[in-house]
């Protein structure tokens, strides 16, 4: 809003020209949503109080867990309303990548909605049922996908590995099924590791921070000529984007840290993980992003052992997936797991922006 009204207006008031510039518009991208979570965020937490919008624990996991019952859930909400009103302020509307990574994030906060409002009405942990939750984002993904298949450059289809400067391959219509599964993949690994106070929102301020870097690398000709990496026109503005999620996770952070005063749920944790696979497809980085979110990979991988090994051998890998509940039954403080969690996100992500030189 602010680049399409007030920079024509720079010929009358100089000052408008700073809206000309990404970083500035990145940066208070990042503040508007840091300062409307901590001003909004009593106020929705007492509004989900009021209507009783509160998290069921699960009765066979931690019993450290068990007083968390009726904590207000569905903060989610918060992040995705001040990115909305972050974005309308200082995007550039007539990127078409902002309106595809924005549609993809709010239609997968839907789903996430639906399924908290139904756990909270049933006062049980189910939800919608897991066929129809994975129904509606595999719809989400294939029409996400389809957009960008059809729109594509000549960068789109193709294969980018880290350590290789040049693409391994061209998918072709491959593409598209690797697309939908890396969005609904990421979008699940996210919400699986929403499981202890601050941990999924601490892990994706190094995700959001590391793609932000990414996406203004991307969308400079100069940078990426020199670090080897595709040109994707149009891509630095998913820089503002990026940071405005980093300013909205530090912001619900604030009340989600131990002791939760909120939890985010599926609501938040559905719709940022999702995101975060549309941005890695656009700017080319599916795989680097993979390995920034090391973490969410690691406690989707856990879920998946440990259900291949009951059904095969009729016996756990781990005391209770996903991994971060194991160390928790294994006598570590939820505290401890969160920060321990958060020292290996941040080496993620060091690594995956350290291929970007390795190659």
């Amino acid at each position: 809003m602010f680049l399409e009204f007030l920079y024509p207006l720079v010929k009358y008031f100089t000052p408008f020209n700073v809206f000309q510039y990404l970083t500035f518009r990145a940066a208070y991208a990042a503040l508007t949503t840091l300062l409307i979570c901590y001003m909004a965020g009593p106020r929705i937490i007492e509004a989900l109080k009021r209507l009783k919008v509160g998290q069921t624990i699960r009765s066979d996991g931690p019993e450290t867990h068990l007083k968390k019952a009726g904590t207000p859930t569905m903060g989610g909400v918060l992040i995705i309303l001040s990115m909305i009103i972050s974005t309308l302020l200082w995007q550039d509307f007539e990127n078409p990548h902002i309106w595809i990574i924005t549609g993809s994030f709010v239609a997968l906060g839907l789903i996430g909605f639906l399924d908290d409002y139904l756990k909270v009405t049933k006062h049980n942990s189910d939800g919608l049922s897991a066929r129809t939750k994975l129904i509606g984002q595999f719809a989400v993904a294939i029409a996400v996908t389809l957009i960008l298949y059809f729109s594509r450059n000549e960068e789109t289809t193709l294969l980018y590995l880290p350590f290789f400067k040049n693409p391994v391959c061209d998918l072709g219509v491959l593409w598209i099924p690797f697309a939908v599964l890396l969005i609904v993949g990421e979008s699940n690994a996210v919400n699986l590791s929403d499981g202890l106070d601050g941990l999924a929102a601490g892990l994706l301020l190094f995700v959001f921070i590391a793609l932000a870097l990414l996406s203004y690398l991307s969308g400079r000709a100069d940078y990426s000529a020199y670090l080897g990496i595709p040109f994707i026109q149009g891509a630095g503005d998913v820089t503002v984007f990026c940071l405005a999620a980093v300013g909205a996770c530090v912001g619900f952070l604030w009340f989600n840290a131990h002791p939760a005063e909120v939890f985010m749920g599926d609501v938040g944790a559905l719709s940022l993980g999702g995101v975060i696979a549309v941005i890695s497809l656009i700017i080319k980085k599916e795989i680097v992003a993979l390995i920034i979110g090391g973490v969410f990979v690691l406690e989707a991988a856990s879920v998946i052992l440990q259900v291949l090994s009951y059904k095969i051998r009729k016996k756990r890998v781990f005391l209770m997936a996903p991994i971060h509940h194991h160390f928790e039954k294994s006598g570590w403080d939820e505290t401890k797991v969160v920060i321990r969690f958060w020292i290996l996100g941040g080496l993620f992500a060091i690594i995956a922006l350290s291929t970007l030189k390795i190659q």
